[in-house]
């Protein structure tokens, strides 16, 4: 199962050039890397990165990181993807710019 991360685009040079990362400044408040389901990821953007441009979308694979992935109850109620270490670039499947059209972010053809 694929779930997402939203990142600026300094935060995604990090991921790349380091090869890891602990992730956005409240991932490290937290303890941890905040992920959403692609049910969830719209209203992540909307919620916590509203009009902001420079986003990146990444695409982590579920199966490959094993026991730091914890399924916790968050917003609503509902279950959110945290993982208990850092994002390491191979956990990866893909990144793409995450645009912003008319105030909003445009999550066509990604999701």
């Amino acid at each position: 199962m694929l779930i997402y991360k939203i990142f600026r685009s300094d935060e995604l040079a990090e991921l790349l050039e380091q090869g890891a990362t602990q992730g956005a400044p409240v991932d490290l408040a937290d303890g941890y890397v905040h992920l959403s389901t692609g049910d969830q990821v719209r209203e992540t953007a909307a919620r916590h990165f509203a009009r902001e441009d420079g986003l990146h979308l990444l695409a982590v694979e579920t199966d490959t990181l094993g026991g730091a992935l914890k399924w916790e109850v968050s917003r609503g109620g509902d279950l959110f993807p945290h993982l208990y270490r850092e994002l390491r670039r191979e956990d990866v499947v893909w990144h793409a710019p995450l645009p912003l059209k008319g105030g909003t972010h445009d999550f066509s053809g990604l999701l």
